[in-house]
């Protein structure tokens, strides 16, 4: 017998998904039951949640309601998967596991469900202030990983609506002289008209910044020189075999002076980025900075460098330093933030008190 009080959550991306089911108790979601599963080892979702259901332990109730979070974008109840041959309708998904409501949602969009019931072991605090702006309003997020994903959330009487974005290719405007350099250093090398954000701003553009701090004169002879070269040509297949954000990260921390600045300069366009859209958004409830990135970049996400940028707009000034801004640490926020968005569906529906 289906159950009105344990939701289905999936985080669904190219290598790997995770499935699970959570409850309702206590006033908290709590995860009864997970799975991962390699995601090109399978055909389709279908049979992938039809096993997963089919081989919940015997105590368990099955689910009603269910989110699935997935790497690519969703239009009318329908998505076709990034880096799989996979095409996902809603109503297909119910049909082949007995699910009364299921919704497909993007892997980023997802966490504006999420943010506002982290606890302390998901999220650290970057900037809270003693006296903070109004809590009850728009939030926000952004991410830096492969590329720059950014979301907005509005409350409403039925709870968050989650509001997408490509803001990540957005113009990346130069600050600096620096900046200036980079921007026009990259066009040429990558053969763009125009850059967008995320080519310096995501843990890609780290590389990218890494890359051209390295080929100024004064890295003659640098270790990571030919290795930075290397990068370059496997960089848009997104291989595993050179990371080239984490090694220069690794320099930096080890007191590279090189490297170093390369990543001084990409906090600083972070933070940047950061501030220009918590002033887009003016998001008084909160922004969250998450991605693959924030829990490796954390004491950077906590320096003056990331900050300052942050704050540093002007007459805006003084709003953006009431603003409390935390960063995502925990690695399976996607999941948590789909089974948020499950119980809340149910809630919707009259299903639950």
């Amino acid at each position: 017998m289906p159950s009105l009080r344990t939701f289905l959550a999936g985080d669904l991306g190219g290598t790997k998904t995770l499935l699970a089911l959570y409850s309702w108790d206590e006033k908290q979601l709590k995860q009864q039951h997970r799975r991962r599963y390699l995601s090109n080892q399978w055909t389709s979702l279908e049979p992938m949640l039809s096993d997963f259901i089919a081989h919940l332990p015997g105590e368990m109730e099955q689910p009603n309601n269910g989110c699935i979070a997935v790497a690519g974008p969703v239009r009318h109840g329908e998505a076709r998967i990034t880096n799989l041959p996979w095409s996902l309708k809603e109503k297909d998904l119910c049909a082949a596991t007995g699910l009364k409501h299921l919704e497909l949602i993007n892997d980023f969009g997802v966490l504006i469900y999420g943010l506002p019931f982290l606890n302390d072991s998901q999220q650290v605090e970057l900037q809270l202030p003693q006296q903070h702006l109004s809590g009850q309003g728009p939030i926000a997020v952004l991410g830096a990983g492969t590329g720059l994903g950014m979301a907005r959330g509005l409350p409403t009487k039925d709870g968050m609506v989650a509001l997408p974005s490509e803001g990540g290719h957005r113009e990346f405007a130069p600050r600096s002289e620096c900046e200036w350099q980079l921007c026009e250093w990259l066009k040429a090398d990558l053969q763009l008209e125009r850059l967008s954000l995320e080519r310096v701003v995501s843990g890609t553009g780290l590389g990218h910044v890494a890359r051209w701090r390295l080929q100024h004169s004064d890295a003659d002879g640098h270790p990571l020189r030919d290795l930075a070269d290397a990068w370059r040509h496997g960089a848009d297949d997104h291989s595993d075999h050179l990371d080239l954000p984490a090694l220069a990260s690794q320099a930096a921390s080890e007191g590279d002076s090189i490297l170093q600045e390369a990543l001084q300069l990409w906090l600083a366009a972070y933070g940047s980025a950061a501030g220009d859209l918590a002033l887009q958004e003016l998001c008084v409830g909160g922004l969250w900075v998450g991605g693959g990135t924030a829990a490796k970049q954390l004491q950077g996400l906590r320096s003056s460098t990331f900050l300052e940028a942050f704050r540093n707009k002007g007459r805006f000034r003084p709003f953006l330093e009431q603003l409390p801004v935390m960063a995502v640490i925990d690695p399976e926020v996607g999941l948590f933030s789909a089974a948020c968005r499950a119980h809340m569906l149910a809630e919707q529906g009259g299903t639950l008190t």
